[in-house]
């Protein structure tokens, strides 16, 4: 048995097991459901849910309007409830759809009890439910090719699981690289696919081209990872005018407001990275103090305890390892950060997974029970990683905590109660409330990027902000220079002011050295191996001396960006060689380049993939609308021009049966428009016909 067949007689399982849910056992639903199973072997939801999303795009909102839970008896009667419970599991698991179900507040629990059984949430609020799938961090692409972003590419885990790119961030600057279809691509190419999508949406908001932005980074982000997002930006057709760190984009959100000067720390625990910063904002300037983190600790690894312990669980009950079934992990992957969401505000969550693999002896399900005191205990080490960090920022900014005059939580996974705790204990003050952690540091990139096109000041603000804001920023990592014996000697100590420069002397080691080799490093250690080699380069011409008389001045130039260009100058001839630091692992110019032209292309094809959707849609509405008015008006046509209608009529709709928009090529794209423009010229008068008779008010010319 194929894949995809399992999956669709696994949804086929679903919706048997959900029928225990008619209370009465004798619903309508059951008899229905009965019939369609002796008539076509699958269940009606199945071809309901298929025909639905022949119509609509992976990951569009599919609503249900469901009427009232009818209370005639003690137990109430479901069918409705169950109905749309089997269409929208359909709708999830088999089509990576995203059904929503809209019902009276009395419904509510009849759809949790439905839910609870196939493992599907229910929100109450339809701000939840469209925002919580969200994860524009994520990256997939289909069987056919397209490219999907965001929640649409989330709902494919389970599915495609190896095709589908989440946490890229973490890979910035590295050599990782992702091989789809027989194509390497980059951190900064996957990484450009999410700013296009967000420069799309708000270019659909606003209304006009986006061709601007300010990004933010980890605030722990090493040269290579920094300019390894500008890269990313230019891909994504931006040009970058700043990269601000995250916790001080938070910062510059929370102080727009708030003028009194204090000191304030930042905690900032997202999906992959943790930072913290110490600001001090006095008089519209923001000074960054100190900055520390981790950039491979996030909300991530907190999801991947869930799952570790439920694969070891689930392995003791059942005796099979999920590890080795990619669909089963990234369904269990899934439904661990929805425990991990749940836990944040319930004392425990259950992760239910029904038909999560089938073994020998049948299908098997995932039910355990997950308590806030075992995923604390399980994810303790994590936090206390982040601990240190903390410290250390207060070290280096010369501050207590008593000193602190808020503390900021900043990222989804600051939600955790255990999060709050730790800082509270570790801080001795309550962490403020007063910004949305998912949504300050967007704020306050936007507050940077109007600064920047506002000449400093922000329009319609007041007090400092009014006078402009001034951002002061620092470099999270030492950096230093490899000498004599493999020791890293430091120009630029971790947490200086940017942007800024520094120069030192520095001298040959051996007699007669006509060049030498200077070779860049960023971290803490003090040895050159211990520590990040950026980059090298070679100053040649030297005037042949013994040594230590040669004077050669190296120069490092971080700007407000935080990237770094070195220069090396020998005093005694003038010579001088200089770099722009870019890091091995990053892309040339011509890999850039080729790299946007390849953005430039998928944008091209998306759009052409849209116009081809909306033509077949436009088309099937057209033959409709032509075959309802020849039902109703051909007795007012003569045999010749109902002939032509008809003829044109089974020509568009045999080319709607021939051609699907997703695989549609050139010519049949080219057969289909001239089709629909030829039943549209025949069928004229016939249509006309048909508007004259309808009644205002019956809503027959209306289309969704």
């Amino acid at each position: 048995m194929t894949r995809d067949e399992l999956e669709k007689r696994n949804v086929g399982e679903n919706l048997d097991a959900i029928m225990c849910l008619d209370p009465r056992g004798y619903g309508v639903c059951r008899i229905l459901y009965a019939g369609s199973r002796a008539y076509t072997g699958e269940p009606t939801a199945m071809h309901a849910a298929e025909a639905l999303c022949k119509a609509i795009h992976p990951g569009d909102p599919v609503y249900i309007l469901v009427g009232f839970v009818l209370l005639p008896h003690k137990v109430p009667e479901m069918d409705g409830s169950v109905s749309a419970i089997l269409l929208a599991r359909s709708l999830v698991l088999a089509f990576g759809a995203k059904p929503i179900i809209v019902c009276p507040q009395d419904s509510v629990e009849a759809f949790k009890k439905c839910g609870n059984v196939v493992g599907l949430h229910v929100y109450e609020d339809l701000d939840t439910a469209m925002e919580l799938p969200l994860s524009l961090g994520v990256v997939a692409f289909t069987k056919d090719g397209e490219r999907l972003v965001g929640g649409a590419a989330k709902r494919q885990l389970a599915t495609n699981s190896g095709r589908t790119i989440s946490s890229i961030k973490r890979h910035m600057g590295s050599d990782y690289r992702v091989r789809i279809d027989g194509k390497d691509l980059t951190p900064q190419e996957i990484s450009a696919m999410i700013l296009t999508k967000i420069r799309r949406d708000a270019e659909s908001y606003l209304g006009e081209p986006v061709t601007e932005a300010v990004i933010t980074v980890p605030a722990y982000f090493d040269d290579s990872q920094r300019k390894a997002t500008q890269d990313a930006g230019r891909i994504a057709g931006l040009n970058v005018l700043r990269i601000i760190n995250e916790p001080t984009a938070a910062a510059v959100a929370y102080g727009l407001d708030n003028e009194a000067a204090q000191k304030i720390l930042v905690y900032d625990l997202g999906g992959g990275t943790f930072d913290v910063s110490i600001i001090e904002i006095e008089d519209g300037t923001f000074t960054v103090l100190a900055t520390g983190g981790d950039t491979h600790l996030g909300g991530d690894d907190f999801d991947q305890r869930i799952v570790e312990y439920a694969v070891a669980e689930f392995k003791k009950s059942d005796r099979i390892d999920l590890t080795r079934d990619p669909a089963a992990m990234g369904r269990l992957k899934e439904e661990a950060e929805k425990a991990k969401k749940e836990l944040s505000s319930a004392p425990s969550a259950q992760l239910n997974l029904p038909f999560i693999t089938v073994g020998k002896d049948g299908p098997h399900h995932l039910d355990i029970a997950l308590s806030r005191p075992q995923f604390e205990m399980m994810t303790g080490d994590l936090l206390s990683r982040t601990v240190t960090p903390v410290q250390n920022a207060l070290r280096d900014a010369g501050i207590s905590a008593s000193q602190l005059g808020k503390v900021l939580l900043v990222g989804g996974s600051t939600r955790m109660p255990a999060v709050e705790r730790q800082v509270r204990e570790l801080l001795g003050r309550e962490p403020s409330h007063s910004l949305n952690p998912d949504e300050c540091v967007a704020m306050g990139a936007a507050v940077q990027g109007a600064l920047l096109q506002g000449g400093g000041k922000l329009a319609g603000a007041t007090g400092a902000a009014a006078q402009g804001l001034v951002l002061m920023d620092v470099t999270p990592l030492t950096l230093s220079i490899e000498t004599l014996g493999g020791v890293a000697t430091p120009l630029i100590t971790r947490n200086s002011m940017i942007p800024t420069r520094k120069s030192q002397i520095f001298t040959t080691a051996r007699p007669m050295q006509t060049s030498v080799e200077i070779n860049v490093l960023q971290g803490e250690r003090h040895f050159a191996r211990d520590n990040k080699s950026l980059g090298k380069f070679k100053l040649n011409g030297i005037r042949a001396s013994f040594s230590s008389k040669p004077q050669i001045e190296v120069t490092f130039d971080i700007d407000v960006n935080g990237v770094v260009k070195v220069s090396a100058k020998d005093l005694a001839t003038g010579r001088e060689q200089n770099i722009t630091i870019t890091g091995s692992t990053n892309l040339s110019e011509n890999e850039i380049q080729r790299a946007m032209a390849d953005a430039a292309a998928y944008e091209a094809e998306d759009s052409r993939r849209k116009e081809r959707l909306d033509l077949h849609n436009q088309a099937e509405v057209l033959a409709y609308k032509v075959d309802e008015a020849l039902s109703k008006c051909k007795k007012e046509l003569d045999k010749d021009e109902k002939a032509r209608v008809k003829a044109d009529l089974a020509n568009l709709r045999h080319c709607l049966r021939k051609d699907k928009p997703e695989k549609m090529n050139e010519t049949e794209e080219a057969a289909l428009r001239q089709a629909k423009s030829q039943l549209e010229a025949s069928a004229n008068h016939l249509m006309l016909l048909y508007s004259a008779e309808q009644t205002p008010g019956d809503g027959t010319d209306s289309t969704l």
